[in-house]
């Protein structure tokens, strides 16, 4: 056994909820592994610092299949994300590290995280990879439990960490994908136009207005201004946006410390459509990558409070 524990969970995440021909909508059985598209739910945003977020996430890629929640809550379990002091020295088993490896299990699974010429058992940027070397070659592509229990012969940990990454974990169901596809085609009809405060069109719209719109093009009804859309959305670590999330800056009327005066569409590969200022010309798609007043990115999908409207006017 190369763990003092087993931990990893399959997301036993919450789905985005399905469109029905009714106003509402229905959800869908809860996945119990695999959920690689899951987004961090507000308990991980949390829960989880945000640099062990990245390196669950990063590592998770390396292996087909393995949800990055599982190795969120192996994390967690082990160590509190490297907050146990526990961790910081080897337990009475000789289990060490923020992941909890015995020596030699280490030295046969470990993995150059950060490139930096060298494995070490204690760095969070070596042994999350490394557990997610570990949990695939112990069958995680297609037994998550029977990974989890190799990790530690123990259906209590097995459970328990399953039960963790639940929390963690939200995914987005394919209907989702429809939807990104109608906010942004409604909201590449926009461009050309000009910005108008507090505009919703048709002539013309202000940053949230323009996004408002969009959404509501969809079917989807998301607050109204820039400082409603910012806590509504579940918030997506930076380099995890996709299309149809929200990028927020710190500029603009009223703006605030975690009060974003301004917002732009996601549109994917570092560009956006965005409705910036009178003096800024009319809604053009641009790029945000270089900007040094990012405050964040949301995703408005996942919050499960989202309602179908029968009507596209605003509320």
């Amino acid at each position: 056994m190369g763990w003092r524990w087993a931990g990893a969970a399959a997301v036993a995440a919450v789905a985005l909820p399905l469109l029905i021909v009714v106003f509402v909508f229905a959800q869908p059985p809860v996945p119990t592994d695999g959920a690689g598209d899951a987004v961090p739910s507000q308990r991980a945003l949390s829960d989880i610092p945000p640099s062990y977020l990245r390196w669950y996430m990063d590592a998770a890629q390396t292996c087909p299949g393995l949800s990055w929640t599982v190795l969120a809550a192996v994390g967690k379990v082990e160590s509190d994300h490297g907050r146990d002091p526990a961790s910081l020295r080897p337990n009475t088993a000789g289990a060490r590290g923020p992941m909890q490896f015995l020596p030699a299990t280490f030295a046969a699974y470990a993995v150059d995280g950060n490139g930096d010429g060298r494995t070490d058992v204690y760095d969070p940027a070596d042994a999350i990879p490394t557990a997610a070397a570990y949990l695939c070659a112990s069958g995680a592509t297609t037994d998550i439990r029977k990974a989890l229990f190799a990790y530690n012969h123990a259906g209590w940990y097995v459970d328990r960490v399953l039960a963790k990454a639940a929390e963690y974990g939200t995914a987005v169901s394919a209907v989702a994908g429809d939807l990104v596809e109608a906010i942004l085609a409604y909201a590449r009809r926009q461009i050309g136009k000009p910005y108008i405060w507090g505009g919703t069109g048709p002539d013309g719209y202000d940053c949230s207005g323009i996004i408002y719109m969009a959404y509501k093009a969809a079917g989807v009804t998301i607050p109204r201004t820039t400082f409603g859309q910012w806590p509504f959305g579940v918030r997506i670590p930076a380099g995890q946006e996709q299309p149809g999330d929200l990028v927020f800056f710190s500029s603009g009327p009223g703006n605030a410390p975690d009060r974003p005066g301004h917002v732009a569409l996601v549109i994917g590969g570092g560009k956006a459509i965005e409705a910036r200022c009178t003096k800024c010309g009319p809604i053009k798609i641009t790029a945000y990558g270089s900007r040094r007043n990012i405050v964040g990115f949301t995703r408005p999908l996942a919050n499960r409070k989202i309602e179908q409207q029968s009507s596209d006017s605003p509320s």
